[in-house]
């Protein structure tokens, strides 16, 4: 057999993926511990809306194996691979099931936007809902981190049966980028250019500025203190 090395994973994509669990473990811990941390929750908050939106905006336009349109098939895709009739580079049909995380994050993200912790601390969205849409934004919040708590293990154990039953190391080609193939058919990423990164951190950018509240009108000045009561 005829081995030869491909590039698979684009520089855009790994960036993205090893920084995400860190600042959603980040999230955790720190809301979790709730107080002065809720500040920081916040701003991790924010900040996973934009790496989540760099990603969404880079399966549109980044290179070819990035590309939700290589490997969001759908249940005939995912049987076929069980069946092993899939060959192919890049996430397998079974592995495109990682887009739910993506998904699921995100709605983590939106909840926590406007969600409360009654104390103290409001979401930057807080300001555009009602108490009781918040209150209910807030419940969804701290339920969903239990699914996102079992996606995260799933995915781990699938790494994990890759390496050990599988024999194919799915690490190594999300650190260097490269993967060894034997199917010729297989070429190398292609796209994915400057234009593209301009566009997905445009997109990262803009959720970014429009999740730290800078859409929501100015709150009012305060009063001034010759209008306040002197008591």
């Amino acid at each position: 057999m005829n081995e030869r090395r491909i590039r698979v994973w684009d520089l855009p994509t790994r960036i993205f993926h090893w920084p995400l669990p860190v600042v959603v473990g980040a999230a955790v811990v720190t809301g979790l511990q709730g107080g002065n941390l809720m500040v920081w929750h916040g701003r991790l908050g924010v900040l996973l809306g934009g790496l989540l939106a760099f990603r969404l905006a880079w399966g549109v336009v980044g290179s070819s194996y990035a590309r939700f349109s290589h490997f969001v098939r759908g249940p005939g895709a995912i049987r076929a691979y069980l069946r092993g009739q899939w060959r192919g580079a890049g996430h397998n049909p079974l592995g495109a099931l990682s887009v739910l995380l993506l998904a699921v994050l995100a709605v983590q993200v939106a909840t926590g936007l406007a969600a409360n912790d009654d104390i103290a601390f409001n979401g930057p969205l807080y300001p555009a809902v009602s108490k009781d849409t918040s209150d209910w934004l807030t419940s969804l919040h701290h339920r969903n981190v239990w699914l996102i708590g079992v996606l995260v293990g799933l995915h781990v154990l699938a790494v994990l049966h890759y390496a050990r039953v599988r024999r194919e190391n799915l690490v190594k080609p999300m650190l260097t980028g490269f993967k060894v193939v034997s199917d010729p058919a297989h070429p190398s990423a292609r796209g994915g250019g400057p234009v593209a990164i301009v566009v997905a951190l445009a997109v990262a950018g803009l959720v970014v500025w429009a999740a730290s509240g800078n859409l929501l009108p100015p709150a009012p000045p305060p009063p001034a203190p010759e209008t306040l009561p002197d008591w």
